[in-house]
């Protein structure tokens, strides 16, 4: 499977799909017409808002490409499955309604109102589903959980490539378990939301790097491995590869790029010496997620609830307020942990770029090897 999968881009490079704007076309087919795996971010679009993205990406390339869709979230965010009734609700929603006190300032500063928490749970996930059965795609990433192993069988059917992330061995055995054809290796490096199976407090900060979590992934399931985590660079590459991954995802490498729709301030932030690192937060979304630490993060950081998507909701004017006003500070600036690595060029270049240091670094790895570890 992992050469039938990799068949499909010849350069082991996937474009993460990162949801909110950023993994439009024109970025995946610039990632795709360049050799490497492009992906539209389908989280937070209607299903028809997916369609017409699909639709639009094909007019650009004739490539291979991939969709992401977000796995539905259980009533209350802290389970993998199933949900709880009302007495294990009620804290969770009394959290939420401390939050948003707390972020009434937030909106009187903006100039906004708060957004509505109970917007929907599901991401219109059936809906999605129906697109890609209908009209599939090469290529269905999920995150923030398990697919159901009749949908898998499905879309097999449909004879789309089914990826699953997975942030720890455990979750990878439960995608092997699922039938999905590889397993995405979220190490804690990545940028932006971790694609947890759970949305727990215990804990919060704690992670594998990549290369520790593709390592014990390969040595304990069968899946081919397609690793991400603060990638940056060709020799990284080579490293998570040598590591025993089929290909890299990269998102924040990305991020800078014309083709990308992140907002203009984002791009800058990625390298602008006033944001010096990022940490995992809870502040914009309710779930843990890696951005570049500013002022929201600093002040909401360490009293967001883990609500997801209720705090996303929540949040989400306010986001759309500080962007319009061009103040950073209030912005979810979400950024692995390699952001001053950024290298602003267009999409297509960046992927010949990352090959040509991914072939260096497998020459120079050859030429340690031939003279016994001494290149002496």
């Amino acid at each position: 499977m992992s050469s039938a999968l990799t068949d499909l881009f010849p350069h082991p490079i996937v474009q993460a799909p990162m949801a909110g704007g950023p993994s439009g076309p024109q970025l995946a087919a610039a990632v795709s017409d360049a050799g490497g795996l492009g992906f539209l971010a389908a989280g937070y679009k209607t299903a028809d808002g997916m369609y017409q993205e699909i639709k639009q990406l094909r007019g650009l390339t004739g490539r291979p490409f991939g969709v992401n869709v977000f796995v539905p979230q259980p009533e209350h965010s802290g389970a993998s499955t199933g949900s709880i009734g009302a007495a294990g609700a009620a804290p969770l929603s009394a959290a939420v309604d401390l939050y948003a006190q707390q972020l009434a300032g937030e909106a009187t500063w903006y100039e906004t109102e708060l957004g509505d928490r109970e917007h929907g749970r599901d991401d219109g996930y059936d809906a999605k589903l129906a697109v890609l059965l209908d009209d599939p795609v090469p290529v269905v990433s999920f995150h923030f959980g398990v697919p159901a192993r009749e949908v898998v069988d499905s879309l097999h059917r449909a004879g789309t490539f089914v990826l699953v992330t997975a942030t720890t061995v455990d979750e990878a055995l439960a995608v092997e378990r699922s039938g999905a054809d590889a397993v995405i290796a979220q190490g804690v490096e990545a940028g932006g939301h971790q694609g947890s199976h759970r949305n727990a407090s215990a804990g919060d900060g704690a992670g594998i790097g990549v290369l520790s979590l593709v390592t014990q992934v390969r040595e304990t399931t069968g899946l081919p491995v397609v690793a991400a985590g603060g990638i940056m660079r060709g020799g990284q590459i080579a490293a998570v590869l040598a590591a025993g991954a089929a290909a890299a995802q990269l998102g924040t490498a990305f991020l800078a790029t014309p083709e990308s729709g992140a907002h203009a301030l984002h791009k800058q932030a990625l390298t602008d010496p006033l944001f010096t690192h990022t940490e995992l937060t809870r502040a914009f979304s309710g779930r843990q997620a890696r951005g570049l630490v500013n002022r929201f993060l600093r002040e909401h950081g360490p009293y967001a609830p883990a609500a997801y998507p209720e705090v996303h909701h929540l949040t989400a004017p306010l986001r759309r307020a500080a962007a319009k006003a061009g103040d950073p500070q209030g912005m979810a600036l979400w950024a692995g942990q390699g952001h001053r690595m950024a290298r602003a060029l267009p999409a297509g270049q960046l992927v010949e770029v990352l090959v040509a240091e991914l072939d260096a670094a497998a020459t120079a790895l050859s030429a340690h090897s031939a003279f016994g570890g001494d290149p002496r």
